[in-house]
């Protein structure tokens, strides 16, 4: 168990991270958000205290540990979009490699001993999902992209120090993370949006472009490729349990989270359509290179190590709830019209030293 109850949330601006700061909030953490906004939005830090920082910088991560006495860390900074990685592996090396190194010494320097990584189902590879099987954690590990190969490193690397310096770690392989939080307080703002759910209600509301259907020829039941939805309060929950999960000194584990079902891009538009009660309007385009057929997790480890399984596995649920965070989005695309995090009392800046 963590030494306090405060938690370092590296990346606790973004998307999951902003869901998992409020969740351990509501367990009875203190989260502490450090990130350098990059990618966040300072109105999603809404539960404990922010810090602005980057990961890379080491000094302000020992003082902030130090500071706050940190118990425990979450790390979610990364650069995550694959496309961008395959024109600027560099940056992917330095931010999400450099960053996890920089991360580790830290914890080791200050005695943090408690760490949990967001790492992603991009570690298995195209070919892990053919036969439509579910993917187990000790699958051999291919990725098709800079992305992949960074997180697979970066997996590594935590691996090795886990046991040398007595750090006990859990790197949960992320499905595709979905939905929003029903209070509308946070929900998904990626620039650029990238992710199908968000896409297809743009695309259904006006907000956004028709949707590309990337193959239909796929053997799956459809055609077009099956993917695991997972609610990102499901997710969050997950963070929470790997922290609290009773787990030897030293010991790395690698664990799927998902639901176990795979939902196909037919089903997301479908779905999508019945939330938002229009038309998805779309059109087939040709395959994306590497995209395999099939990426649905085994999550039988979540549920036998960290005793976590999904709540919220209803497609339309994740869409609804996505979609409700959509019409009233509060920062991101429609950031001028929100309120700031300034209104809410209970959240403190602390300044990056």
């Amino acid at each position: 168990m963590a030494r306090s109850n405060r938690v370092l949330v590296v990346g606790g601006a973004g998307y999951i991270g902003s869901h998992t700061a409020k969740a351990l909030s509501e367990r009875g953490y203190h989260p502490v958000v450090y990130d350098n906004l990059s990618s966040g939005y300072r109105e999603a830090c809404l539960w404990g205290d922010f810090v602005h920082g980057d990961v890379r910088d080491g000094a302000t991560l020992r003082e902030v540990m130090t500071t706050y006495e940190i118990g425990a860390a979450i790390h979610f900074a990364s650069l995550i979009e694959v496309g961008r990685s395959v024109a600027r592996p560099d940056l992917f090396w330095e931010v999400n490699v450099g960053g996890t190194t920089s991360l580790l010494s830290a914890m080791r320097d200050r005695g943090v001993a408690r760490l949990v990584f967001s790492s992603t189902a991009a570690v298995y590879g195209a070919g892990a999902g053919e036969g439509l099987s579910a993917l187990v954690e000790d699958l051999p590990k291919d990725p098709t992209s800079p992305y992949g190969d960074t997180k697979l490193a970066c997996e590594k690397m935590i691996a090795s120090q886990a046991s040398a310096f007595g750090i006990t770690a859990v790197a949960l392989r992320y499905f595709n993370a979905a939905g929003a939080d029903p209070s509308g307080l946070i929900g998904e703002a990626h620039d650029p949006e990238t992710h199908l759910i968000p896409l297809a209600i743009a695309a259904a509301t006006g907000t956004g472009k028709p949707l590309t259907v990337f193959g239909d020829d796929f053997d799956t039941p459809d055609g077009t490729c099956l993917r695991d939805y997972i609610h990102v309060n499901d997710l969050a929950a997950a963070h929470v349990a790997a922290l609290e999960a009773e787990l030897p000194t030293g010991a790395f584990h690698a664990v799927n989270i998902g639901n176990g079902q795979g939902r196909s891009v037919r089903e997301v538009i479908a779905a999508v359509e019945e939330a938002t009660g229009r038309a998805v309007p779309h059109s087939i385009g040709p395959r994306r290179p590497g995209d395999p057929p099939s990426l649905v997790a085994d999550p039988s480890r979540g549920a036998d190590l960290l005793g976590w399984k999904a709540q919220t596995s209803s497609l339309l649920q994740i869409v609804q709830d996505a979609a409700a965070w959509h019409r009233q989005q509060r920062y991101g695309r429609t950031s001028a019209l929100v309120a700031t995090a300034a209104a809410h009392p209970h959240v403190r800046a602390v300044a990056a030293g």
